[in-house]
């Protein structure tokens, strides 16, 4: 029984408590400049300007940005509020073994992004190291450039920020540098960006190419909006604040405004690059426009840019969920490791081509994820958690045999839906799982599986940093010493 107990109590997912948190509003900002340079942004970007002109694509891409910044935000709450990271909270809609698959899910396509954002930053220190040195072996700078990330990420979350420090304002700098450079390129062949389109469309075919960049965006985030709590958890917040904005303002601004922003401005990118040399990817067209010491940077920053955003939106997701599959054996670092080695396995070398078709088919599965999680947080519980029970393997979250099927439902039904009307999978699937997780839930499976904090809403009893609690887990200290027990037992 101990090690049925001790399994979901890994000291790398216990709740983070307030002295713990180290990210304010300027640090997760910083993170946000990184993460949003990716290639995903540039291939919407791309494909958005063959039928748009780009004040459209623009229009589009702020919509969907804000739309899921909001989603993210509410979602994070969970990790504001309670210290939680994602696969733990899982436990509450998903089961004690339940939270696996949909987790399993979204740690796999967080590793494949791993892969395809480090095969995008390969190609450019494969160019730079041409320039240079006339080395060129794109595949081993893949693998150097892979396991660079991974120790980066292994050291923890503060040696992700000082990165970000460091990465962000050169990435601000060298991007607007990138823009000119394309923009002025298309200009220079007679194009006009603000109303060239290679193939315009009018009438309905043009309100559906603007909603497929409004969901192409909100599918590529449905990932980060998912597990949020994952990354949220580590925000500084004020203890004893009731106020909801107040409490989530770190969230607010990082992902409502700066995200927004900075993502717009990738899309545009890619959208010029593809008017400069009619490919969207910008490690291409820059080679083939700029050269020397220019070029140089320019790849730099594409390096730089790939970093920050594996580290922040790909491995510590995957290498969490991981983690809690594994239990207490498999401690953080691994969790990244095996991360890593399914991102390179997954050969995203290949994975660029159907990069926008699979954005919103993974947007509409995730997306059903992030209706439940709202669901389930605001909706029954109202945000008050039994979490001391989400570490108990014969807590009330054990369901039947570790499963609640009101969750597995909800999300195959709201995944299937949200992909038959793929042009608005995002929307169709936070709406479907969370319409349906809630009456199952509500009228079915908690008559069956009865939840303490819906029978007694009790704030003190609860609620997490809003009463300015630290929750602390029993048997996690014990844990830690069982954990360096068997590792002494194993090397001896």
């Amino acid at each position: 029984m101990q090690k049925e107990n001790n399994y979901l109590k890994s000291p790398d997912l216990m709740p983070i408590g307030h002295s713990d948190r180290t990210i304010g509003s300027f640090g997760f900002a910083v993170i946000w400049v990184g993460m949003a340079i990716v290639l995903a942004a540039f291939a919407i970007g791309g494909a958005a300007i063959q039928h748009l002109p780009l004040g459209l694509v623009i229009l589009a891409t702020l919509i969907g940005s804000v739309a899921i910044g909001i989603f993210m935000t509410i979602i994070g709450d969970i990790g504001i509020e309670h210290g939680l990271s994602f696969p733990v909270y899982m436990r509450a809609p998903f089961g004690t073994i339940g939270t696996h698959i949909p987790s399993i899910v979204r740690g796999i396509t967080a590793a494949c992004w791993f892969g395809i954002n480090t095969y995008f930053g390969s190609t450019a220190i494969n160019a730079i190291m041409n320039m240079l040195f006339e080395f060129d072996n794109w595949l081993v700078c893949f693998l150097v450039f892979a396991a660079l990330q991974l120790i980066n990420t292994s050291l923890g979350i503060k040696s992700i920020e000082r990165f970000a420090d460091l990465a962000a304002p050169i990435i601000i700098l060298i991007s607007c540098w990138m823009y000119i450079s394309l923009s002025s390129d298309a200009v220079d062949q007679g194009k006009n960006i603000w109303s060239w389109v290679e193939s315009p469309v009018a009438g309905g075919a043009a309100f559906t190419a603007f909603m497929v960049v409004v969901m192409s965006n909100m599918g590529f985030w449905a990932t980060l909006a998912a597990d949020m709590p994952s990354l949220s958890r580590f925000f500084k917040a004020p203890k004893h604040e009731r106020n909801w904005f107040k409490r989530n303002k770190t969230q607010l601004f990082g992902s409502i405004v700066v995200m927004p922003i900075v993502n717009t401005f990738m899309i545009v990118i890619g959208a010029v690059s593809y008017m400069a040399v009619a490919n969207a990817d910008p490690v291409a067209a820059l080679q083939e426009t700029a050269s020397g010491i220019v070029l140089g940077v320019l790849m730099l920053m594409i390096v730089l840019a790939q970093w920050s955003t594996n580290t922040s939106a790909n491995i510590i997701p995957a290498a969490t969920i991981f983690s809690n599959v594994g239990g207490p054996k498999m401690p953080f670092w691994v969790g990244v490791m095996i991360a890593g080695i399914i991102g390179v396995l997954a050969q995203p070398w290949s994975l660029f081509d159907i990069l926008n078709s699979a954005l919103l088919v993974i947007g509409g599965i995730l997306s059903s994820i992030v209706g439940i999680l709202f669901a389930d947080y605001y909706l029954i519980r109202k945000r008050r958690v039994h979490v001391k029970d989400l570490y108990e393997a014969n807590g009330q979250f054990k369901y039947m045999k570790g499963f609640n099927l009101a969750g597995l439902i909800a999300w195959i039904v709201g995944g299937v839906v949200a992909n038959m009307l793929s042009t608005y999978s995002s929307i169709v699937g936070f709406i479907v799982g969370a319409a349906l997780y809630y009456a199952l839930a509500k009228y079915w499976w908690f008559k069956k599986y009865e939840q303490a904090e819906i029978i007694d809403p009790n704030d003190e009893k609860y609620l997490g940093i809003t009463v300015g609690r630290d929750w602390e887990i029993d048997g996690a200290l014990e844990e830690e010493v069982i954990i360096a027990t068997d590792a002494v037992t194993d090397r001896v």
